[in-house]
């Protein structure tokens, strides 16, 4: 295995009981991970914060404890035990314990930054540009066609702000989207074919979807048809909707939480309009090295190809805070205020 010196001990942030921002701790004398064989070791720049971040420090989602946070970052490769990666490579990945000065990625789940980009929108593609990929151009299972109407909520946030261009400009669906009044909404219309403006909920993650009749707006720019697609990661606020707004046998894709799970849902009520309903996530979309590799290519070019040009919303690193603090970058992220990528300095 080849490999760099490196020490034994290391910055990290350590959750070990779940709860709030506030059961994030910073430490600076957790093991390094030991290299083995399959996987390669990372030297972080930055790691990245998504929402999903949130979901395991809560238990929401389930994770032995302790554990180091996050599941996104990018730097140099410092030990590696595979002929596709050498040390010194720069890299971006997706695997778990990334808030942290070293991971251990598994070598099917990282990329190289290619010529041209930066790392730190090379992590940005990660979780969010990848969700972003799977979401418009795989989840739907062919469902909604080029020139139908897809509804995409939040389209402000980092993952829908990717969702919604690549499935305007590289689906070819027509988009309707929502955001909330105290975000850029005149560079959101770049990114939508309509785009309804919500009031904002004060200190939340999403947006007020009861100050706008959503169902009657919706219905009157798709001529009464509906959706064909809908992609919601609101949850239990948007729900109701979702249901309402989706045309014959078009997909329900809910893919996140930000206002609560969604509640219990009976087939039946997908039956008026033989609707589907499907719960992804991105593992699944990325199963293999080669579907990974596939799809980070595609997602690449296409970035590599806008990134100087006006046909594409500017991908924004919104805020690096240092890694040390951690609980003010949940509690940012928790709290509504993102407009682009969030990282972690490390």
């Amino acid at each position: 295995m080849a490999a760099m010196m490196v020490p034994t001990s290391m910055k990290a942030i350590v959750v070990r009981e779940h709860g709030d921002a506030s059961k994030l701790e910073y430490v600076e004398d957790h093991p390094v991970p030991v290299p083995k064989e399959g996987f390669v070791l990372v030297k972080n720049k930055f790691a990245g914060l998504n929402f999903i971040d949130t979901y395991f420090r809560s238990g929401l989602y389930k994770k032995p404890l302790p554990f180091v946070s996050g599941q996104e970052g990018g730097g140099e490769v410092v030990a590696t035990s595979s002929d596709a990666v050498k040390v010194g490579d720069i890299v971006a990945y997706m695997a778990m314990g990334s808030y942290a000065e070293y991971t251990l990625v598994p070598v099917d789940k990282l990329v190289k930054v290619p010529n041209g980009m930066t790392l730190e929108i090379a992590i940005a593609a990660m979780t969010q540009g990848l969700t972003g990929h799977y979401l418009a151009m795989s989840a739907h299972a062919n469902l909604i066609q080029p020139g139908q109407w897809c509804l995409i909520y939040s389209v402000a946030s980092g993952t829908n702000k990717w969702t919604a261009q690549l499935a305007k400009q590289l689906g070819g669906y027509k988009v309707i989207g929502t955001c909330s009044k105290s975000k850029n909404y005149d560079e959101m219309k770049k990114v939508c074919d309509e785009l309804i403006v919500l009031d904002t909920v004060e200190g939340k993650s999403y947006s007020d979807y009861t100050s706008v009749d959503m169902v009657s707006r919706i219905m009157d720019i798709t001529d009464g048809v509906g959706c064909h697609a809908i992609m919601d990661g609101i949850g239990k606020a948007t729900a109701d909707t979702s249901l309402q707004v989706l045309a014959q046998r078009g997909i329900w894709i809910t893919f996140g939480n930000a206002s609560g799970p969604v509640p219990d849902l009976s087939p039946l009520k997908l039956s008026p309009k033989s609707a589907f309903l499907t719960r992804p996530k991105l593992g699944d979309y990325i199963a293999t090295r080669d579907e990974l590799e596939q799809r980070w290519n595609q997602l690449s070019q296409w970035i590599l190809d806008n990134q100087d040009t006006q046909n594409i919303a500017q991908i924004d690193i919104d805020h690096k805070f240092p890694l040390k603090d951690a609980q003010e970058g949940h509690l940012y992220i928790e709290g509504g205020h993102t407009n682009g990528k969030v990282l972690f300095e490390v």
